[in-house]
């Protein structure tokens, strides 16, 4: 993966990998690329659940889940995040 392609996975993960399982699979991302990669996917998703519970359309929390348990698997439990308390869960 080039530079500027781990660039544009840090703007849209979505973008670049297909899904939050081919993240794990990167040989060549380093954990902390992939936990970096994930939380991002995370936050989207987060926000497309909240788009989602106001009425817009898009995609189940299935994705949501399946994020979840990629960046478990990587050891992440997420609780080193700081922010406010909000829809996304305190993700700022």
């Amino acid at each position: 993966m080039s530079k500027s392609d781990y660039q544009d996975a840090l703007l849209d993960p979505a973008d670049v990998f297909a899904t939050p399982e081919a993240v794990l699979e990167s040989a060549e991302l380093s954990r902390n690329q992939k936990i970096e990669l994930l939380r991002r996917w995370q936050y989207a998703a987060h926000e497309e659940a909240v788009a989602v519970e106001e009425g817009m359309s898009g995609e189940t929390p299935t994705l949501l889940r399946r994020v979840a348990l990629a960046l478990e698997s990587l050891g992440d439990d997420g609780g080193d995040r700081t922010g406010t308390a909000n829809k996304q869960n305190g993700v700022s």
